[in-house]
């Protein structure tokens, strides 16, 4: 009797195995309740871009697309005194990369970022200024001391200079509208996007190795700037026309070229500032800079015409990326001014950021 029972009992466990196996082989949907709806699947919210690179640029809102960048929550990096824009710190050394510990590094460029001094109290400007492609004469700039204008926009050197002749550019001109009063905002107007929209500029494309091309041009940049008077501590600003930054292989280029460039004006012991359209150039930098990349320009110069002068107000710099002494507005493009005599057709900016130190 005992044995019959022990074999029932042995039975009976083999059967509940046997049971719960089965049960657990069945697909979840089977569990579903019937008539009630079941949620869907989350997706990944940041999903690999279409990689067709003949895609519409802009069906695709993602302003990095293609860039493999980390997607990192951090602090705003014109205000987070551990960012790679600290060059305007009141003194010290630059901090660190800005990339929280252990994530990888944009793609681009070397893994590592040294340290490099901090341009402490750099010459700031706090006004109008204006910009026009051929440097005026000395007399002209002498005559338009009587404007509302306070500081010039240089187009200093490189290769994609609407006007690359300037004779009258030089450290004897610089030294003199110094001493009239004028601050300077220097530009090097260098390699463009391998998607320029500008038919003129697509001459001087960024070619295939675009962090070696952008790093020679910062060196460039350095030395005419060196020639014609402009000390360590200034500003060069890089002149980026407007470009589909949408498009990820040539966003990715523009981007590797541009820190590039950055790292080796600011390893010269300048500033790097950074001019382009607000919805192209800057909205990529703006982008960039929430990813965490490291390299990026210390100063924006946004243009965005056709609008009032103002500089906390620019939809793409929401917040207080690039805000205290950082930030250039071009509000107003190619339009004819007179002042003692002297006409010039110009570019009108509102600044607060620094300007060039000449010796």
């Amino acid at each position: 009797m005992h044995s019959t029972c022990r074999r029932h009992r042995w039975k009976l466990v083999v059967g509940l195995v046997v049971l719960l196996m089965a049960l657990t082989a069945l697909p979840a949907s089977a569990w579903d309740e019937p008539g009630v709806p079941q949620p869907t699947p989350m997706r990944d919210a940041h999903p690999h871009p279409d990689p067709d690179p003949d895609a519409d640029p802009d069906a695709d809102p993602d302003p990095l697309a293609g860039l493999d960048l980390p997607d990192l929550a951090l602090p705003d990096l014109a205000t987070d005194p551990g960012s790679a824009l600290g060059d305007l710190a009141s003194g010290g050394r630059a901090p660190g990369p800005a990339l929280a510990p252990g994530a990888p590094a944009a793609a681009g460029g070397p893994p590592s970022e040294p340290l490099t001094p901090a341009v402490t109290n750099p010459r700031m400007f706090h006004g109008l200024a204006f910009d026009t492609c051929m440097t005026p004469s000395l007399d002209t700039m002498r005559r338009w001391r009587s404007s509302k204008y306070g500081a010039v926009g240089v187009y200093y050197g490189g290769r994609g200079r609407a006007c690359p002749h300037q004779p009258r550019l030089g450290h004897r001109w610089m030294k003199e509208v110094q001493r009239l009063g004028w601050r300077v905002l220097p530009v090097y107007v260098g390699s463009q996007s391998p998607c320029v929209v500008a038919g003129l500029k697509k001459t001087y494309r960024i070619g295939r190795h675009a962090w070696r091309q952008g790093a020679q041009e910062g060196r460039d940049a350095v030395r005419t700037a060196r020639a014609v008077g402009i000390r360590a501590g200034s500003p060069l600003y890089l002149d980026m026309e407007a470009y589909k930054y949408r498009q990820k292989k040539c966003a990715r280029t523009t981007l590797t070229f541009v820190r590039g460039w950055d790292r080796q004006v600011r390893e010269k012991g300048y500033v790097p500032g950074f001019y382009s359209s607000a919805d192209s150039g800057v909205a990529h930098m703006r982008a960039a800079a929430r990813a965490g990349v490291r390299d990026l320009p210390a100063v924006i110069w946004f243009a965005r015409w056709h609008t009032r002068p103002r500089l906390a107000r620019e939809p793409v710099l929401r917040g207080s990326a690039w805000s205290s002494r950082r930030r250039i507005h071009q509000y107003a493009g190619n339009v004819k001014e007179r002042h003692g005599g002297r006409t010039l057709v110009i570019d009108r900016n509102l600044v607060h950021a620094p300007v060039a130190r000449i010796r």
